[in-house]
């Protein structure tokens, strides 16, 4: 491995950490918005509770999507860089 190529190993490295690692804030500040918001709708109106629950749900699974995305991303540019030749 040369120079360059380490280099370019060790930027990618540090690159997939700091993008999981905001990626992982990110998602924690998103999921603990989402479910506050939804607490606060059930203590406003309980009778909704079953409507308001899907759709929490739902926020939460496409917001937890984001880190995953990020992990592949991450995972690619660690093992299969298309930077080095």
């Amino acid at each position: 491995m040369t120079m360059e190529q380490a280099l370019i190993t060790g930027g990618s490295i540090i690159g997939a950490a700091f993008a999981v690692g905001l990626a992982s804030i990110g998602a924690g500040v998103g999921d603990g918005t989402v479910t506050g918001k939804f607490v606060e709708g059930i203590s406003k109106k309980p009778e909704s509770k079953s409507a308001m629950m899907i759709n929490m749900l739902i926020s939460v699974g496409l917001i937890e999507s984001v880190p995953i995305i990020a992990v592949v991303i991450a995972l690619v540019f660690i093992f299969a860089n298309p930077f080095i030749k």
